[in-house]
């Protein structure tokens, strides 16, 4: 959305004009504005990402390797709509035959799911692989309930980390739209203004005239905010 309501009329104006028209009402100074604010916000974002991706919640762990496991957990959920044996080792299919033989409810929560192992199998073979089913979900427990401090806070500080990762590729794929839409644009906008580089070792990077790169520059900002306005509705 545009940041200022100065820019779009005000609350209690006229009824609110088309959204390419309110960007063409801007001038070029106004929209390099609003380019290198959404730059700035990227690199908070950036570094935003990186404290709290390296917060450490104990045993070990941080908060961004918590969260690639929520994302391979993900996986696997998907991976189970398909026959196991395409997706779990020998041994991963042998524990999984002795949950279904032992275990005739599936509950929710770990320590549900732990209660309902029994202690004793049918042979020596059977009270080994139970052993290690409870023995893996323990240790799941304990990480959660003590080991890595406050469960809840951990879970808040990884959707807070998911939410920022979102908010980045948002710009990211902004740039690679405009790259796409204009060659050399996106790649202007990247080096000018998210990494500051100067206008002459840009104009570099890009393989252009210095007088090419400040003829890019207004529309090259133009397009990328406007697609930014597009990716908000």
């Amino acid at each position: 959305m545009l940041t200022s309501e100065v820019l779009i009329g005000g609350i209690g104006s006229a009824p609110r004009k088309p959204l390419d028209e309110l960007i063409d009402e801007l001038n070029n100074k106004q929209v390099e504005s609003l380019v290198h604010d959404a730059a700035r916000r990227y690199r908070e974002l950036k570094l935003q990402i990186k404290v709290l991706g390296n917060y450490s919640v104990g045993a070990g762990l941080t908060v961004s390797r918590l969260n690639q496991e929520d994302q391979l957990q993900d996986l696997h959920r998907r991976l189970r709509t398909m026959p196991s044996y395409m997706y779990l080792n020998k041994h991963e299919q042998k524990l999984e035959t002795i949950a279904h033989a032992y275990i005739a409810k599936h509950p929710v929560g770990t320590k549900s799911q732990l209660a309902a192992i029994p202690r004793k199998g049918y042979d020596l073979e059977d009270d080994r692989l139970l052993g290690e089913l409870r023995g893996k979900l323990e240790k799941v427990i304990e990480a959660r309930a003590g080991k890595m401090g406050d469960y809840d806070s951990v879970l808040e500080r990884m959707a807070k980390l998911q939410e920022l990762q979102a908010e980045q590729e948002q710009l990211e794929e902004a740039m690679g739209l405009l790259e796409e839409q204009k060659e050399g644009y996106g790649r202007l906008v990247r080096l000018y203004y998210f990494e500051r580089r100067t206008a002459e070792a840009s104009a570099m990077s890009l393989c252009i005239s210095r007088p090419t790169f400040f003829r890019w520059k207004p529309a090259a900002a133009r397009m990328f905010f406007r697609i930014l306005e597009w990716q908000r509705e």
